[in-house]
């Protein structure tokens, strides 16, 4: 019972995180606006994430800065291999194909996940877990929407790269919670991935559009509540549940998100609901709901 109560708490955390990465479409859509391209607002919300997750750590556990060099190459890996990498391909492939098409490329994380996990944790596979991997991948499909078309081989490799790179967080994430606390774990993840967005985002450009608005105040803040939203509270939510659950069931349980943003596009932006976005959210959760039967 005890198990189960602790695995149903990590799932709720994992569905928690899902949804606000599943409002992100919000954040993203009004920092264009002032004239950000994707990869500054990438940079923008990890380099506060990292500064809200380090305050946060220095007030809860102020020991928790302190880490094994030899565990430096592990939060490099989350940080440039994962956050950053999964990001930045993301965004590429919506550059070289359909936003759909993208978005299912991206989702193929789970698959990735749970066959990390089967290789690195041993982790059992059992009839449920194919079943609900199944039954979220076809959601994911068609919330998407069907589209093959635009796709290179290039293409398909970058869209790939983000869900390899989406399910490396869970990986690396696991290995890391055997030593670190939460707190540690995604306050060095965002530092080396803020780090590494500094490199690529054209800095100059970015605080210049920050210095010719006439909102400066407003668009601040507006900033530090994105990183919120979109990156404090998910990740630490998601990385609290990895504490309490399966990497591979973690990774399936999250596609709710691709649903929730969905239902935000629904209820914010007037897009209209099909009926295969209908049954793709009724087929993602039924595959939370078939994970955490007991």
């Amino acid at each position: 019972m005890i198990k189960n109560n602790k695995e149903m708490i990590g799932s709720i955390l994992i569905i928690l995180a899902g949804c606000f990465w599943g409002s992100m479409g919000i954040f993203v859509r009004k920092l264009g606006t002032y004239g950000f391209d994707t990869i500054q607002i990438v940079s923008i919300r990890v380099t506060l994430a990292a500064l809200i997750f380090a305050l946060i750590l220095l007030v809860k556990d102020h020991a928790g800065f302190k880490i094994s060099l030899r565990d430096l190459p592990l939060f490099l890996g989350l940080g440039f291999g994962s956050i950053l990498f999964f990001t930045v391909c993301y965004f590429t492939a919506i550059t070289m194909m359909p936003l759909s098409t993208a978005a299912i490329l991206l989702y193929t994380s789970p698959v990735w996940i749970m066959l990390m996990s089967i290789l690195f944790f041993h982790e059992k596979m059992n009839s449920r877990k194919l079943i609900a991997l199944a039954l979220a991948f076809a959601g994911c499909v068609l919330v998407s929407g069907i589209s093959g078309g635009g796709i290179t081989p290039i293409g398909l490799l970058v869209g790939l790269g983000s869900g390899i790179g989406y399910g490396l967080y869970s990986i690396l994430g696991t290995i890391a919670l055997r030593k670190y606390s939460p707190y540690t774990v995604t306050t060095y993840t965002f530092i080396f991935a803020a780090i590494g967005s500094w490199v690529i985002c054209h800095p100059i450009k970015m605080i210049n559009t920050f210095s010719s608005t006439t909102d400066l105040i407003f668009l601040i803040m507006f900033c530090c509540l994105t990183a919120l939203i979109t990156a404090v509270i998910p990740f630490l939510a998601y990385t609290l549940g990895l504490e309490r659950v399966e990497a591979s069931k973690a990774g399936i349980i999250a596609t709710i998100e691709p649903m929730v943003a969905t239902l935000i596009g629904i209820v914010v932006f007037s897009e209209p609901l099909t009926i295969m976005s209908g049954l793709g959210i009724l087929l993602i959760v039924s595959a939370v709901v078939i994970l955490n039967l007991r």
